[in-house]
């Protein structure tokens, strides 16, 4: 099932300093929290800064739902203490109240209104807020309060150069395409490993019939007792009315349309909620997308944005620039959400992806590949679970795939580990490897562990507290607490100036966006 990638290994092992360079960045969410472990009513913190514009520190969905960015790095011990440092300000900042250290939320009341993120008086900043209004009478609030990690992904020119003569942007996008193909097709590996969110408390479902062959422990726990990630489940963070969009990863140009068809066509179903209700706005259209941002994908090409400019035609401007990895959930084993052998992995994962064949793939293979997704998702640990390819009958057991995968990340791991001198990405190799044989060692089962024992909420908050002790404690290392002031100001002062600058009417904004 794994592609033969032994000749491309071979040329890897050849030109190591290819890979010097890697650059890469996280975005950590998470909720905040009552001592008592329900979702926190208050706004955002001010002495936080400005959530329109901030460089660190941001809120995603609604108003307690924290988005923490770090800088693009090519040091991964470097970017992963300044994400440390933005817990470490936060935890002194947001007084008695936690930080939520999984994926799936809290306890939340039935009904319980949940405040949109507030981003200022400014169209953009109005902009922002009337899309999570879309959002949330599309999806539901309760959906867009789970969390997640990103990591965004680029390799170095040089390895452009050497694996396909030229950097131009059709030869670079096609090779991150590849990766992105690889990565539907392999990166249920992902949730396997790194699935944190194996149960949810009853209270998300409120009262929704399900067809999920639940278990339900007497504290009110849903949970099924081989999955992964039921944040990544239907039940999550996925949009049904998507999946025909015919959006495909095979080039440039095709992606980019079919995108941009997507932002004008109308939908029949989101039409009827309308765009204006009693002098209140409802969402910014009523197509299948109301922005690009709309489209859920477990990764995405990127590349930085000018001013004003639309994503899409910032990729048609100069092709991709990096990848956003979307299928972590909130590592609850550490304060910060996402550790080392993460990284670690991933930059092994993506390597290979970009090595590996990936032929063309159609919409519907596209849609098959979800099966496997689907199945470890749901029931990645059971014993003797298969996996096929694509839309064929043939299957094949997972626990074999994953090691003939990890055979080749074993190498890509020894090439990463000559250019530094030491033996950091072998040792992820090892200690992961293991997971196959003993499905115990996995993120979901160790967490399902306490969670049956504990339940969700006390599982929770008992992890709550102690990050929120422990980050209260630790001095900063990197970013100073003048540098977090400075930019908090700095951060209310740019805010000011986009609301003084706006040159048109919120309307004629909106009547852009239609």
């Amino acid at each position: 099932m794994i592609p033969d990638v032994s000749q491309a290994l071979a040329w890897l092992e050849n030109h190591p300093q290819a890979l010097k360079g890697i650059q890469r960045g996280l975005e950590r969410e998470t909720l905040r929290v009552n001592a008592d472990g329900t979702l926190a009513t208050t706004g955002h913190p001010r002495e936080l800064g400005s959530a329109l514009t901030h460089k660190w520190i941001t809120t995603d969905f609604a108003e307690a739902l924290l988005e923490f960015i770090t800088p693009v790095d090519g040091d991964i011990d470097h970017m992963l203490t300044i994400m440390r440092d933005i817990h470490r300000h936060t935890a002194r900042e947001i007084g008695d109240e936690r930080m939520w250290p999984l994926s799936m939320p809290c306890y939340i009341e039935n009904g319980q209104d949940i405040e949109l993120a507030q981003y200022g008086s400014s169209n953009i900043g109005r902009l922002k807020t009337l899309y999570r209004e879309g959002l949330k009478n599309r999806y539901g609030a309760l959906m867009q309060t789970i969390s997640g990690v990103h990591y965004n992904f680029s390799l170095p020119m040089a390895f452009w150069q050497a694996k396909c003569g030229n950097t131009d942007k059709e030869s670079v996008s096609d090779g991150y395409f590849r990766v992105i193909r690889n990565y539907y097709r392999f990166g249920w590996v992902i949730p396997y490993l790194f699935g944190a969110s194996p149960a949810i408390c009853s209270s998300f479902l409120q009262g929704k019939p399900t067809t999920l062959p639940f278990e339900k422990t007497p504290g009110g726990m849903y949970y099924l007792p081989y999955a992964t990630s039921l944040r990544l489940s239907d039940l999550g963070y996925t949009n049904k009315s998507q999946s025909n969009l015919g959006i495909t990863f095979n080039d440039l140009h095709g992606y980019v349309e079919a995108l941009k068809r997507a932002i004008k066509t109308p939908s029949e179903e989101y039409a009827k909620i309308g765009v204006e209700k009693e002098g209140k706005y409802l969402q910014i259209n009523t197509n299948i997308l109301q922005i690009e941002n709309e489209l859920y994908a477990p990764i995405r090409p990127k590349r930085v944005t000018r001013s004003g400019e639309a994503p899409s035609d910032a990729l048609l401007r100069g092709g991709i620039e990096y990848i956003e990895v979307r299928s972590l959930d909130i590592n609850p084993f550490t304060p910060i959400g996402v550790d080392e052998q993460q990284v670690r992995f991933l930059d092994l994962f993506m390597v290979w992806c970009a090595l590996a064949e990936a032929p063309e793939m159609s919409s519907d293979e596209l849609l098959c590949t979800r099966t496997n997704w689907n199945r470890v998702i749901l029931e990645g640990r059971k014993p003797g679970l298969t996996l096929g390819i694509g839309c064929e009958t043939a299957q094949f057991p997972l626990q074999q795939v994953g090691k003939d995968l990890f055979r080749d990340l074993k190498r890509v791991a020894q090439t990463l580990d000559s250019l530094y001198g030491d033996n950091h990405y072998e040792k992820v190799c090892d200690e992961l490897l293991a997971c196959f044989d003993d499905p115990e060692l996995t993120f979901s089962a160790r967490i399902l562990r306490s969670m049956i024992d504990n339940g969700i909420g006390g599982t929770g908050k008992a992890l709550a507290d102690r990050y929120r002790s422990m980050l209260r404690e630790e001095p900063l290392e990197i970013i100073s607490e003048d540098d977090f002031s400075k930019e908090r100001d700095a951060s209310w002062a740019k805010q000011q100036e986009i609301e003084a600058a706006d040159s048109e009417t919120f309307e004629a904004l909106l009547a852009r966006h239609a």
